[in-house]
């Protein structure tokens, strides 16, 4: 696992002109899945919500996910080099809420998990998959970690929880409930 701290070759001395609240108005307009990002520290059980979360790559399979510098799940998944992303399902609300604030202590209190690959993952979520840190990259006050998917299981085809303005939506009226054909 590597640690790279990039600039773009045409960089220039431009900081951006948006203020932290104008861009979190911006870029409340891009509707997101929310996922609970766990791995382990030691023994015990960590983790955090998260809606910065992509596919990077195909071949190979990589995907990453966006985590505050100061994230004490960044720093376990730092030591542990594993983690596991849990795609919430629409009547997951109460998931997202839990592991987005509060003490560590508090976020796995009343969740039913189980342990596979040595990383807690979430019973009855969508989809989940554990990845090995092949890469971290500072970028801003975030750290992208980058990982290379070990293992995974697709859940139920049930509808995704998705973050749009600030509150949760539901897909079911973009296709009359009938899922993809």
């Amino acid at each position: 696992m590597t640690t790279v701290q990039t600039t773009p070759e045409r960089a220039g001395p431009m900081e951006s002109t948006c203020d932290s609240a104008a861009f979190r108005a911006l870029m409340s307009q891009w509707p997101t899945g929310v996922t609970v990002v766990t791995t382990a520290d030691g023994a015990t059980p960590v983790g955090c919500t998260v809606n910065a979360m992509m596919s990077v790559s195909l071949s190979p399979a990589l995907l990453v996910v966006a985590l505050a510098t100061g994230s004490h799940t960044l720093a376990a998944i730092r030591r542990h080099g594993r983690f596991a992303l849990n795609l919430l399902t629409a009547d997951q609300q109460h998931l997202c809420r839990q592991f987005a604030t509060g003490e560590q202590s508090e976020r796995f209190a009343g969740v039913r998990h189980r342990w596979h690959e040595d990383v807690p993952l979430l019973v009855d979520v969508g989809t989940t998959t554990v990845c090995h840190v092949r890469e971290l990259i500072a970028c801003g006050d975030h750290v992208l970690v980058v990982g290379a998917p070990l293992w995974h299981r697709a859940g139920e085809q049930a509808q995704p929880l998705v973050f749009y303005r600030r509150t949760y939506r539901d897909l079911a009226h973009l296709d009359g409930g009938q899922g993809p054909q």
